[in-house]
């Protein structure tokens, strides 16, 4: 007989998840256990109360989202000033909906998050751009090491096939990417952002801006990057219009295999983006390569900030 119990499952130690379905539903079973867990990460030092102005304790509200203090009744909202504000949907759905949208590889549309949430696509569509909004890839984050850098291009099918693949055709849209290759087992980072072109002109600032000088940077034989060596960088090429592909260390595989992924993703789940969206969905993607090996549905939560003047929480008592 099997020693598996079934009426308490475990999360087998090969799986690549982090959070399974069966440990959502058992660690998020309500929307007072939702808020709670929100409370902790917002206040971490407790709940400021300006009336008392220090921290102190507060008592959840029977019958609405919020705090009081205990000394003085002044009320907190933890929802307030979040993505989760003004929505009359359940914070135990909006979990749900973070847990899908980074459960999967590829990420899940909004008329899946309409069907799995039991919602209307309007809200489903909200939810999900509201989400996507924690995910923003960080204007100030620099890389270093060995990188590979390469250009892409999203759009629909290719019809000239003269020339580099979707220049000049206005139905793709150009994107830049830089990737970091990961040390010490550890895996590594990647920027993608939207581009006007790929001109050297347009891609050489976000180089400057987001590479430490002395990187050692891979790229193709493309011509913009031809001023990489001069700005300092160790800079080497790898001719694909030769069929080489990899040659010891130099290759762009590593960024080549993030575009195939997006691009996949794009076509398979969401079949077609606009420009407006465009760099979301770089975002959303970056963010999921970034956080590989990670509990990504408590990193996405960790996002979750108080657009409020008050402090979210003030010094120990």
């Amino acid at each position: 007989m099997s020693k598996v119990t079934r009426n308490a499952p475990k999360r087998s130690s090969a799986s690549e998840s982090r959070l399974a379905l069966f440990e959502f539903e058992r660690d998020f079973p309500d929307d007072a256990t939702c808020l709670d867990y929100l409370v902790k990460m917002l206040y971490p030092n407790g709940i400021y109360c300006p009336t008392c102005k220090r921290v102190t304790k507060h008592h959840r509200d029977r019958k609405r989202p919020s705090y009081a203090c205990q000394f003085c009744g002044h009320r907190e909202h933890p929802m307030v000033g979040t993505i989760f504000q003004d929505s009359a949907t359940s914070l135990r759905l909006w979990f749900y909906a973070i847990y899908l949208m980074i459960s999967t590889r590829c990420g899940v549309s909004a008329k899946q998050l309409e069907r799995e949430l039991g919602v209307t696509y309007k809200t489903a569509w909200r939810m999900f751009n509201k989400i996507r909004s924690l995910l923003k890839q960080a204007a100030d984050e620099q890389m270093g090491g060995t990188l590979e850098m390469d250009e892409a291009y999203i759009g629909g099918k290719r019809r000239d096939r003269t020339g580099r693949p979707g220049r000049g055709d206005p139905k793709k849209m150009p994107v830049f990417g830089i990737a970091e290759r990961g040390q010490d087992g550890q895996p590594g980072r990647i920027v993608a952002k939207v581009v006007p072109d790929v001109r050297t002109k347009s891609l050489m600032p976000i180089v400057k801006e987001r590479v430490f000088p002395s990187s050692v940077v891979y790229t193709d034989e493309y011509q913009s990057y031809a001023t990489l060596a001069g700005m300092g960088f160790k800079h080497s090429r790898i001719h694909h219009s030769q069929k080489v592909y990899v040659m010891g260390d130099v290759h762009t595989n590593t960024i080549d295999g993030f575009w195939a992924l997006l691009k996949h993703g794009i076509s398979g789940v969401y079949h077609g983006v606009s420009s407006k969206w465009l760099q979301a969905y770089l975002d959303e993607y970056a963010f999921r390569y970034n956080n590989q090996g990670r509990e990504m549905f408590t990193a996405v939560l960790s996002r979750v900030r108080k657009a409020s003047a008050e402090p979210a929480s003030g010094p120990h008592a």
